[in-house]
């Protein structure tokens, strides 16, 4: 599995990922299985929250990397209304009882809410002066909530940005990644096969899609996968709750799309107007 550089930090991390959003749905053997398939096949980033199943889905991730922590890079993330000084360290706390963990890779506020960032941050550097964490990030902040949170933070202190992006939805490539890029912030996209709307092969853009994979022996969720992580600040968390799909996300970096493919798919799935407001889900 390709790695890279994830931000500030000097950890490298798979370019692709695992995400675990709505995996309660997934019986729970099966969820664990593609898990562990997953970290097999080398997809060692594993990104939950303490609001999936409402913990649930942290305990899930626990049982899948258990005898295998050292290898992971786990990572969580805090609910707004949670995200007080005093909260936050209860949040974490709540979380590594779950992940039956000891510490986590990556501790994220999951978007913007009405509780001060400063005291989120804070809690956040006391949980890694502790140990708790090793880095720590934030999710669907735009550019603007990113200017706060470095200025208050320090540059080099924010890891990562875990943002909405898919085929159909680019649209931090106007400000968020160019802004992310500057200030050395990972970008982590979430959702990247589009959470079930993934475009068929009767859509223009679904043929597009179909015709370089077969040009590559690949699958179109592979070609997708490669595509939206051909910036090299780029990371993707797909979920899958099925072994054989885990493996498929995997085999993705082995993708090299030509100029020319890139441009199709650009052509395929237009970049669109700037938002007035970031897409998140």
């Amino acid at each position: 599995m390709q790695q890279r550089r994830f931000g500030p930090t000097s950890v490298e991390v798979p370019v692709i990922g695992q995400g675990t959003w709505m995996l309660e749905r997934t019986e729970r053997k099966r969820a664990v299985s593609a898990l562990r398939r997953g970290l097999d096949e080398g997809m060692s980033h594993i990104d939950t929250a303490e609001m999936y199943g409402s913990g649930a889905v942290e305990e899930i991730v626990g049982e899948a990397i258990a005898r295998r922590r050292s290898r992971v890079f786990l990572a969580s993330k805090v609910l707004p209304g949670n995200a007080s000084r005093r909260g936050t360290l209860a949040a974490c706390e709540r979380s590594l009882r779950r992940l039956k963990t000891d510490w986590l890779d990556l501790y994220l506020l999951h978007w913007p809410g009405s509780l001060p960032l400063e005291d989120t941050l804070e809690a956040f550097e006391e949980l890694r002066s502790r140990d708790l964490i090793g880095a720590f990030g934030v999710s669907n902040f735009d550019v603007a909530d990113l200017e706060r949170a470095v200025a208050i933070a320090g540059e080099g202190q924010i890891a990562c940005n875990q943002v909405l992006y898919h085929l159909s939805e680019r649209a931090i490539e106007h400000d968020v990644i160019p802004w992310c890029k500057e200030h050395r912030i990972a970008v982590v996209a979430y959702s990247p096969l589009g959470s079930g709307q993934f475009p068929s092969a009767s859509t223009k853009g679904g043929r597009a899609l179909q015709e370089i994979a077969a040009a590559h022996r690949a699958t179109a969720h592979q070609v997708a996968l490669r595509f939206l992580t051909r910036d090299e600040d780029v990371f993707a968390i797909p979920m899958t709750s099925r072994p054989e799909h885990a493996a498929e996300n995997a085999a993705a970096v082995e993708l090299r799309l030509t100029p020319e493919e890139v441009e199709r798919i650009e052509s395929a799935f237009p970049l669109g107007p700037r938002p007035v407001v970031l897409p998140t889900l």
